[in-house]
């Protein structure tokens, strides 16, 4: 009888801990996008950095719409670096997503402004302890670049691209140079919202 009040009381305790979790992880879900509603609710931003440092936007090829097999063109701007440099958010938003897909290979997204998720590809890896629904700055270090998806075999490279509502936007036009005036933020600046998202793909 005592051994069966035990395993009562075991299965008791681990159903709490199970509905605690599941409140908690829908409360932080709520308050993402309750985050996120509010910044669709903003203007895009018109002006966004330059994702890596001491990259001048004339040194650019615009590869916007290059043909990228026989089935589909380039959607977004590559960003040629050596492997390792850090990729800094070009805006303020909430970390969308951090994982890995066939064409991109790791892979951050941010939400910004206006509801404009901000794609960067092809990563080495990430920024330490950045996860989903990081508060992020243009200060803010995302990962570092490198060959990862579909760039194996390329220079290494950061693909850029932003999404809206209505799909792909060229990012060129809205880059502008970035000043070196204040470092980079490795560790960024972080919330309590780290809901699981659905990823985006490339």
């Amino acid at each position: 009888m005592r051994k069966r009040t035990w395993v009562v009381a075991l299965a008791v305790f681990f159903l709490l801990l199970l509905i605690t979790g599941i409140a908690g992880a829908l409360r932080d879900t709520a308050i993402f996008y309750i985050h996120v509603a509010r910044l669709y609710s903003q203007p895009p931003d018109s002006r966004i950095a330059m994702p890596l440092v001491n990259v001048r936007k004339q040194q650019i090829a615009d590869t916007w719409h290059a043909p990228r097999g026989t089935d589909r063109v380039h959607e977004g701007q590559d960003i040629f670096a050596a492997k390792g440099t850090q990729v800094l958010s070009a805006t303020s938003g909430y970390v969308y997503n951090i994982g890995e897909n066939n064409l991109g290979g790791q892979t951050v997204s941010v939400i910004g402004r206006g509801g404009r998720v901000y794609y960067y590809a092809h990563l080495d890896s990430y920024a330490p302890r950045l996860q989903k629904g990081d508060w992020v700055t243009r200060r803010t270090v995302l990962g570092y670049v490198g060959t990862t998806g579909n760039a194996q075999g390329t220079p290494p490279h950061l693909h850029f691209g932003i999404y809206t509502s209505d799909g792909a936007i060229n990012p060129l036009p809205l880059l502008s140079d970035r000043s070196q005036a204040r470092p980079p933020d490795i560790n960024g600046t972080r919330t309590s919202t780290r809901p699981r998202v659905v990823n985006r793909r490339a």
